[in-house]
C-alpha cells in the first residue's frame, strides 16, 4: 500500500512545469542530500550549472556536486553550502548513477541507501542511516525514479524529511515544539465561521458536520474540551490541554516530530497532525478538513485550472509524503 501511494505521489508531480508553485514549499522542511565541492576558480554566477559526479582517480563513497569550471587552470576544492537551486526545487545536474539498492548499516543498527557503490550521505557527511528497511527502500525508490536528464529534489519528499529528522530536529527540537505550541490556540479546527451570517452559514454547517467529530475525539483523548471561536485573533485553550499536547510532542522521536511538524505546517493545524499521528485521520480525511472552506468556494464558483488544482496537488504531496514517512519510520 505504501509503495503504491509513493508511486502515485511521485507520478502526480512528474512534470515540473505544471507545479511551479512547489518551489514555495517552506525551505525549513527541505534538507539537502549531498555535499558541494566548489573550486575558488568556479564562478559565482547564480546561473552556474551543477552536475552530480564523483572523482574518477579513486573510489570515493561521498557524493559531490561540482560547479562549472572557468577555462583557467585546475584548482583545489573546498566545501561550501548547497546551491539554492537544490533547495527551491529546480532540476540539479544529471543522473550520475545506474543502480539504487539498500543494505544494512555497518553497525547493524539501521539501513542505508546505495547509489551504485556510493553510500548516500547527509549534508554533514554522515551516512543516511534509516530506522527501517521500508523507509530505506522508499527513499531508494525516489532516487531510482529520477530521470536521466536531471535530479529533481521536489520529487524526493521522503529524502528531505529524512534529512530533517537526522540533522535539523536533534539540534532544534525545543524550538520546533515551541513554534508548534505558539500557533496551537489559532489552530484551524478551533476557528468556526459565524452561524448567523448568510455568507458563512454554509461553512459553519459543514464545520459542525466534519470538524466536530475530531474535536470530540480530542476531548476523549486528552480529557479537555477544546474551545471553538469565531474571532480572527483566535481564542485561548485550557492550560491543561496545552500542557498535555506539549508533553505529547516532547515524547515523540525525531522522525515523528519531523513528520508532525511538516503536516502541521501544510495543514495549519497541529490537531490534524496529531490526528494522523494517532491514527484517527487518514490522508484523504485530513485533506478534506484542511480544504473544507476552499472546497465550498470551488463548489459554488468553480475550479480555477492552474490554481486550485495545483494547490490540491501540492497539499496532497505534502500530507501524503509526511504520513507515509511517519508510518515507514516506525520499527513496530
Amino acid at each position: 500500500m505504501a509503495a503504491s501511494l509513493i508511486s502515485k505521489t511521485l507520478q502526480s508531480i512528474r512534470n515540473p512545469n505544471a507545479i511551479s508553485s512547489f518551489t514555495t514549499f517552506r525551505t525549513r522542511h527541505l534538507c539537502s542530500v549531498a555535499t558541494v565541492h566548489q573550486s575558488p576558480q568556479y564562478d559565482d554566477d547564480p546561473t552556474t550549472s551543477f552536475t552530480f559526479s564523483s572523482p574518477s582517480d579513486k573510489i570515493n563513497e561521498n557524493i559531490y556536486i561540482k560547479g562549472r569550471k572557468q577555462e583557467t587552470a585546475s584548482s583545489s576544492s573546498s566545501s561550501v553550502t548547497m546551491p539554492m537551486s537544490f533547495m527551491t526545487g529546480s532540476i540539479v545536474g544529471k543522473r550520475f548513477y545506474e543502480k539504487v539498492s539498500t543494505r544494512e548499516a555497518d553497525d547493524g543498527n539501521g539501513w542505508t541507501v546505495m547509489l551504485d557503490y556510493r553510500t548516500l550521505k547527509t549534508p554533514s557527511k554522515r551516512p543516511l542511516k534509516l530506522p527501517t528497511l521500508g523507509l530505506a527502500k522508499a527513499i531508494g525508490a525516489e532516487w531510482d525514479y529520477q530521470q536521466t536528464d536531471g535530479i529533481r529534489p521536489f520529487m524526493m519528499p521522503l529524502m528531505k524529511l529524512a534529512c530533517t529528522a537526522l540533522e535539523r530536529v536533534p539540534l532544534t527540537r525545543p524550538k520546533i515544539i515551541e513554534h508548534l505550541m505558539k500557533k496551537f490556540n489559532q489552530d484551524l479546527v478551533f476557528c468556526r465561521a459565524p452561524a448567523d451570517n448568510d455568507l458563512t452559514s454554509g461553512v459553519h454547517e459543514r464545520q459542525v458536520q466534519k470538524i466536530d467529530p475530531l474535536l470530540k475525539w480530542v476531548e476523549s483523548e486528552f480529557s479537555f474540551k477544546p474551545v471553538v471561536y469565531s474571532s480572527f485573533f483566535g481564542g485561548k485553550q485550557e492550560d491543561g490541554l496545552i500542557k498535555t499536547v506539549e508533553n505529547l510532542m516532547k515524547k515523540t522521536d525525531d522522525y515523528e516530530l519531523a513528520a508532525i511538524d511538516a503536516i502541521a505546517a501544510a495543514a495549519h493545524s497541529l490537531v490534524i497532525a496529531i490526528g494522523i499521528f494517532r491514527g484517527k485521520l487518514q490522508i484523504e480525511e485530513a485533506i478534506e478538513l484542511i480544504r473544507l472552506e476552499e472546497d465550498l468556494q470551488v463548489d459554488k464558483w468553480g475550479l480555477v485550472e492552474g490554481g486550485h488544482d495545483i494547490d490540491i496537488a501540492d497539499l496532497r504531496v505534502q500530507i501524503s509524503s509526511a504520513t507515509v514517512f511517519l508510518g515507514l519510520s516506525r520499527r513496530n
